[in-house]
C-alpha cells in the first residue's frame, strides 16, 4: 500500500464534513416541512420569527442550503472531502436538472425580462442545455450538487431580496381571473428546492457513487411519506377543527334530559328516557326541529355498506376460491383477472347510472335501499375478488401438498389451511373497499338517495322489518325498498342545495363541516374493525 494516496481531509476532517452534509439533509427536511406548513396554511408567509418575516427567513434558510450543497460538490472535486463520485451524475439526473432549469430559465425570461416566445425559449434552450452539460459532462459530485444547488441559492435569494414577497401576485394573461400568489409560488417552490436539493446532499453524504444514490433515493422516498402523512393529519385536523362547534350544538347530559325510548322486553312494554342528549347525532333533519341531525344519514350508511359487504364478500371470497384452487390457468381465468381489473377501475359514476338503468326499474320504478346495498355491492366486488385471489396466490404450495400428505381432502385444505392463512390480505381488501363505497355519492344519488328532512329520530329499521308473507319470495322487507339518506348524499345536499341553512340549525357552515366530521368517523370505523380483524387473524396464524 505504498504507493496509496489520502484525501487532504481524511485523517482530520471527514466526520466535520460528515456533519456539514447531515446538517443540509436535516436542513432541507426542515424546509420541507416549513413549506407544508405554509401551504396547507397552518402558518403564513406574513408571520414573523425572531422578528424575521417568514417568507425572509425561508428565502435566507434556502441560501443556506443551496451554498451548502454547492460547496460540498466543489470540495469533493478539488479533494477536501473524501467521496467516490462516477464519472456522470447519470442520464436521469441529467434529464431532470434539464427540465428543471429549461422550467425555471423559460419563467423568468419571459415574466422577468419582457421577452417574446423566440427569447424566452432562447434563454430556457441555454439554461436547460448548460444543466445537461453540467450533469453529463462534470463527475457526480459536480453534476449532482451544482443544478441542485444554484436553483435553490437562486430562489433562496428570490424570497430574501422579497423580489417575491407576501403581496406577490402573478397575474396569468392567458386565463380570466387566474393567478399565481405568494401563499402558493413560495410553499411550492420551496418544497420542490428542498426535494431537489435534500437529494444532492444525501448523496453527497453517502460520498455519491452508489451509495449516494441509494441514500439519496431514501431521502426522496422518506419526504414523500411524511408529506402524504401529514397531509392525512392536516385534512383530519381542519376537519375536526372545523366540524366540532356543529357536533356538540345543543348537547346536554344529566338524567331524563335526552329523548324517551320504548322498548318491549318479554311482552312488556318499558319506556326509558336517556340520559344524554346530543341533537346532532340522534335527530334527522326537519324544519319544525329545535336541533337538527344526521341519526337517519348514519343510519343509511350503516346498512348500506353492510349490505353491499353481505352480497359482495362471499361471492368475492368464493370466487377466489374457484380460480386459484380449481380453476386451470389459461383465457378463462385471464379474461376473469381482465374483466375484476377493469370493473375495479371504472368510475362509480358507472356503476350508479348501470344501477338507474337496470335496477331501480325492477324495484318499482323507484329508489330504495336495496338498490343502494346491490349497486355498491357490484363496486366492492372487483376489489374482494383480486386482493382475496393475491392473497391466496401467496399461501405457499407446501402447505398444500403437506395437508394432502396427511390425506385431507381438498376442500378441507382449503377450509382449514389455505383461507385461514390468506385471511388478513382478504380482510385488508374489504378494508380498502368499504373505505371506498363508505364515501360514494354518485352511485347513491342515482339508486338510493330520498328526502334528507327527516324529523325526529326516524331511521331505517331493516332487522324488524322483516315479515313472512305466504307467497314467494316467503320473505319480504318493506323497509328495503324505501328511498333514504345517507351521510355521502346529505353532505352534497347541505353543499349544493342549501339543505340545513334554516335558523333552527345553527351556523349552516357548522353543519355541514358537522356532517363530513361524522362521515370521516363512520369510515375510520370501519377502517378501525377491519384493522382489528386483520391484526386478529395475523396474532392466530402465529400461534
Amino acid at each position: 500500500m505504498a504507493g496509496a494516496t489520502r484525501s487532504r481531509l481524511v485523517t482530520e476532517d471527514t466526520s466535520a464534513t460528515d456533519a456539514v452534509a447531515a446538517g443540509a439533509v436535516g436542513l432541507a427536511s426542515v424546509l420541507f416541512a416549513l413549506a407544508l406548513a405554509a401551504l396547507f396554511e397552518q402558518v403564513s408567509l406574513t408571520d414573523s420569527v425572531g422578528g424575521v418575516p417568514l417568507a425572509t427567513l425561508i428565502g435566507g434558510l434556502l441560501a443556506l442550503l443551496g451554498g451548502a450543497v454547492i460547496a460540498f460538490g466543489v470540495g469533493s472535486r478539488f479533494g477536501y472531502v473524501a467521496t467516490q463520485p462516477r464519472p456522470t451524475a447519470g442520464i436521469v439526473a441529467a434529464s431532470s436538472s434539464t427540465l428543471v432549469w429549461f422550467a425555471v430559465g423559460g419563467v423568468v425570461a419571459s415574466q422577468s425580462f419582457g421577452l417574446g416566445t423566440l427569447g424566452w425559449l432562447f434563454v430556457a434552450g441555454l439554461t436547460g442545455g448548460a444543466a445537461f452539460a453540467v450533469s453529463a459532462v462534470l463527475r457526480e459530485d459536480l453534476g449532482s450538487t451544482l443544478p441542485a444547488g444554484a436553483l435553490t441559492l437562486f430562489a433562496g435569494l428570490v424570497f430574501l431580496t422579497g423580489a417575491i414577497g407576501p403581496s406577490w401576485v402573478w397575474e396569468l394573461g392567458w386565463a380570466q381571473r387566474a393567478s399565481f400568489t405568494a401563499e402558493f409560488v413560495v410553499p411550492g417552490v420551496t418544497l420542490f428546492c428542498s426535494l431537489f436539493s435534500g437529494w444532492a446532499a444525501a448523496k453527497a453524504y453517502g460520498g455519491f457513487g452508489a451509495r449516494g444514490r441509494h441514500m439519496g433515493a431514501y431521502l426522496l422516498v422518506y419526504l414523500n411519506a411524511v408529506a402524504i402523512v401529514g397531509v392525512l393529519f392536516v385534512l383530519m385536523g381542519f376537519t375536526i377543527v372545523k366540524g366540532t362547534p356543529g357536533l356538540f350544538r345543543g348537547l346536554s347530559v344529566g338524567l331524563g334530559t335526552g329523548p324517551e325510548s320504548v322498548v318491549v322486553l318479554f311482552g312488556q312494554t318499558v319506556s326509558f328516557t336517556w340520559p344524554l342528549d346530543w341533537p346532532f347525532v340522534m335527530n334527522g333533519v326537519g324544519l319544525i326541529n329545535d336541533f337538527n341531525g344526521v341519526l337517519p344519514a348514519i343510519a343509511g350508511t350503516f346498512w348500506l355498506v353492510a349490505g353491499a359487504m353481505l352480497v359482495a364478500v362471499p361471492l368475492g371470497i368464493g370466487a377466489a376460491i374457484f380460480l386459484t384452487e380449481y380453476a386451470e390457468r389459461g383465457p378463462f381465468t385471464q379474461a376473469v383477472e381482465v374483466a375484476t381489473n377493469g370493473l375495479w377501475s371504472t368510475p362509480s359514476i358507472v356503476f350508479g347510472l348501470f344501477g338507474y338503468a337496470f335496477l331501480v326499474p325492477r324495484f318499482g320504478n323507484r329508489k330504495s335501499l336495496l338498490a343502494g346495498m346491490l349497486t355498491l355491492s357490484f363496486m366492492l366486488l372487483p376489489l374482494v375478488l383480486i386482493t382475496s385471489r393475491e392473497a391466496m396466490l401467496s399461501v405457499p404450495d407446501e402447505y398444500r401438498d403437506a395437508s394432502a400428505a396427511l390425506g385431507v381432502t381438498k376442500w378441507q385444505t382449503i377450509r382449514s389451511v389455505v383461507l385461514p392463512a390468506a385471511l388478513p390480505g382478504v380482510v385488508t381488501g374489504v378494508i380498502l373497499g368499504v373505505g371506498r363505497i363508505a364515501g360514494e355519492t354518485a352511485p347513491i344519488l342515482l339508486t338510493m338517495a330520498g328526502g334528507v328532512f327527516i324529523p325526529g329520530s326516524q331511521t331505517v329499521d331493516v332487522v324488524g322489518g322483516f315479515e313472512f308473507t305466504s307467497s314467494a319470495p316467503f320473505v319480504a322487507n318493506p323497509e328495503l325498498m324505501q328511498a333514504t339518506s345517507a351521510l355521502p348524499y346529505q353532505l352534497y345536499a347541505l353543499i349544493t342545495a342549501g339543505v340545513g341553512a334554516s335558523s333552527n340549525v345553527g351556523n349552516a357552515d357548522e353543519f355541514r363541516w358537522a356532517t363530513a366530521l361524522i362521515l370521516l368517523i363512520v369510515v375510520l370505523s370501519f377502517y378501525a374493525v377491519g384493522i382489528t380483524a386483520r391484526y386478529y387473524f395475523r396474532s392466530k396464524l402465529r400461534e
